[in-house]
């Protein structure tokens, strides 16, 4: 008897996904991530209120009594502090606990695009980094009397809104490392001592001369408000140094965080 069975040697081959169904699952996991943290108070009032009531009390109310240029220089340094956290928080804290909870491995085994998952919540991290940069924004130009040109406020936006992916890369790579639970102590433990040694709350100069040349520089946050401090007029600055240290740091992290993520799942 002649029976081939070559078939059974052969794997199915899946059959490519329209262009439109690969736009839609891009689209979809976008909308559910910001849906998703948008309904959780958590996540979005801390990020929202933290850095506004740091402005409101040093920014406003105190820096307007010393000096015209205190409330621009701590626009740009409480933006930037602003921005790290949905990258920090919103990468660190949900993927470890998507881990914890097996949704990541249930996402894994959808027929969806690899890249959606992260592009879904760097498009959230962003929103909501622009949602900062613009309450703060408000304020420094009304109780802060700040004067901002139309070309410095393009330039802070395009500084801050896409300088919240060094903070995504970091936390993917922290969310790794931990369980949900403690995941955000630990970030915390990152981003306020991170915050501090990169001149958000005091000038670096003002510090050990060893953070101001040594550590400071290689942190995300020091580079991304020397950028913020330039965009408002504060410093002038070779830009793409500073551009080009957060990008290694972004692609280095990220390529990291990813191989952790591989081999632990």
């Amino acid at each position: 008897m002649n029976t081939d069975l070559s078939i059974l040697s052969e794997r199915p081959q899946a059959l490519p996904m329209p262009r439109s169904r690969i736009i839609g699952a891009y689209l979809a996991e976008m909308r559910s991530e910001v849906v998703r943290y948008l309904r959780n108070p958590g996540f979005v009032l801390p990020t929202m209120l933290f850095p506004t009531v740091f402005y409101l009390m040093f920014g406003v109310f105190m820096a307007s009594k010393n000096s015209a240029d205190a409330s621009r220089y701590l626009l740009a340094a409480y933006g930037t502090f602003g921005v790290m956290a949905p990258g920090l928080f919103g990468f660190g804290v949900s993927l470890a606990m998507e881990r914890e909870t097996g949704l990541l491995t249930l996402k894994r085994a959808l027929p969806m695009p690899p890249f959606a998952y992260l592009l879904g919540k760097m498009v959230m991290a962003m929103l909501v980094a622009a949602g900062v940069m613009t309450i703060l924004v408000v304020l420094a130009t009304t109780l802060g009397h700040v004067s901002l040109t139309t070309a410095q406020l393009v330039q802070l936006y395009a500084t801050n809104v896409p300088g919240v992916l060094p903070f995504c890369a970091l936390g993917l790579f922290i969310g790794t490392f931990v369980k949900g639970q403690a995941a955000p102590a630990l970030i915390n433990l990152v981003y306020l001592p991170m915050a501090f040694l990169s001149g958000l709350w005091f000038p670096v100069s003002v510090l050990p001369k060893v953070v101001g040349n040594v550590v400071a520089p290689l942190l995300p946050s020091y580079h991304l408000n020397a950028l913020a401090l330039d965009a408002v007029g504060i410093a002038k600055v070779a830009l793409l140094p500073h551009v080009l240290m957060l990008a290694t740091f972004t692609a280095l992290v990220s390529w990291i965080a990813a191989r952790r993520l591989r081999r632990i799942g």
